[in-house]
C-alpha cells in the first residue's frame, strides 16, 4: 500500500491522503486568484484531488461532498455580494470630491483631494479614478458635501478679494464697484455659507461699505454744488435755466437718499428753493403772455 500511495506522489499524514502535486497546483491557483481569494474554479480542482487520492479503504461520502460544496456556494454568494455593494458604494462617488488617505511605502500618510471622474474594478477592488490616478474605494478618509464645497469655496474667493484691499484709509471711489460687488455678494449667500465667512472680516468690510458711502455721498454733494453755483442769481435767472434747476431739483428730491441729503449744504438747499420758486414765478408769467397774445389774435 506504501508503494502504490508513493507511486501516486502522495504521502500519508493522520491516516489522510496529501497530494504534493495538488498543494503545489492549489497555491498557484490561490496566487492567480488574487488577494489569496478561492473562486470556483480552484475549489473544483481541489475537490476533484480529494476525490481522486481519498483513502480508498475510508471514501468520502457524498454528503459530505454536497455539504462541502454548499458551503463554498455561500462563501462565494457572500463574497460577490461584498463585491457588489462595494462597486455600487464606489459608483455612489462618481462626480463627488473625496478625500483620500493613503500610506506610502516610507510610512507617510498621503492625503490626496479631488473629484471622482469614474469607478473601475481591479483585483477584486473597486478603484476610484482622481486626476488620472487611480485609488482604492477603501482609502476614502472623507467624502465632501456639495454644500460644504461651495461654501468653503465662496469663502475663499470672499477672503482673496478682501486681502487685495486697499488699506481703509487709502481707499478710493476707485475701489467702490469692488465693495459693493462683496457686499451684494455676501448678501446673497445662504446663512450656511455665511458662516463660513469670519465675523472679523465681515465688519471690516462693513467699514469699506461705510467709506465708500460717505465718499460718494461728498462727491455727489460737490457736484450737486457745482451746478448750482453755475446758475446766475435768483432774480437773473431765465427759462432757459428750467433744464438744470428741474434736474438739480430732481436729483436732491427723488434720487438722493436720506444719508446723501445729509451732505448737501442747508444755504445751498434753501437756494435751489428760492430758484424753483422764481422758475415757477416765470412759468407762469410765460403762461399768462401766451393767453394773452391767443386772445389777441
Amino acid at each position: 500500500m506504501a508503494d502504490l500511495v508513493s507511486g501516486l506522489g502522495a504521502t500519508v499524514k493522520d491516516g489522510k491522503m496529501v497530494d504534493k502535486a495538488s498543494a503545489s497546483s492549489t497555491s498557484e491557483a490561490k496566487s492567480a486568484s488574487g488577494n489569496g481569494a478561492m473562486d470556483k474554479d480552484a475549489f473544483l480542482q481541489l475537490l476533484v484531488a480529494q476525490m481522486k487520492y481519498q483513502d480508498p479503504l475510508e471514501p468520502a461520502s457524498n454528503t459530505e461532498y454536497i455539504s462541502q460544496y454548499a458551503t463554498f456556494s455561500e462563501l462565494e454568494q457572500m463574497q460577490n455580494m461584498s463585491a457588489s455593494l462595494e462597486l455600487s458604494r464606489a459608483s455612489s462617488l462618481v462626480g463627488k470630491t473625496v478625500t483620500i488617505r493613503t500610506q506610502l511605502e516610507n510610512g507617510d500618510i498621503q492625503e490626496v483631494e479631488g473629484n471622482v471622474d469614474f469607478v473601475v474594478y481591479e483585483n477584486n477592488k473597486a478603484m476610484l479614478s482622481i486626476d488620472g490616478e487611480l485609488y482604492s474605494a477603501n482609502d476614502v478618509y472623507a467624502t465632501v458635501d456639495d454644500a460644504y464645497k461651495t461654501a468653503y469655496e465662496l469663502a475663499e474667493a470672499f477672503n482673496k478679494a478682501m486681502a487685495e484691499l486697499p488699506k481703509l484709509d487709502d481707499v478710493t471711489l476707485t475701489s467702490a464697484e469692488v465693495i459693493t460687488n462683496l457686499k451684494d455678494g455676501y448678501n446673497s449667500m445662504t446663512a450656511y455659507q455665511q458662516k463660513y465667512i469670519d465675523s472679523e472680516l465681515v465688519d471690516q468690510l462693513q467699514k469699506y461699505v461705510n467709506k465708500i458711502d460717505e465718499m460718494s455721498a461728498e462727491a455727489l454733494a460737490g457736484s450737486f454744488a457745482k451746478e448750482l453755483n453755475g446758475l446766475p442769481a435768483v432774480d437773473q435767472i431765465t427759462l432757459k435755466d428750467e433744464e438744470v434747476i428741474s434736474n438739480l431739483d430732481k436729483l436732491y428730491n427723488e434720487s438722493m437718499s436720506d444719508y446723501q441729503r445729509g451732505f448737501i449744504d442747508e444755504k445751498d438747499v434753501e437756494r435751489l428753493e428760492a430758484y424753483v420758486e422764481q422758475l415757477n414765478k416765470l412759468k407762469e408769467a410765460a403762461g399768462e403772455t401766451d393767453e394773452e397774445d391767443s386772445s389777441e389774435s
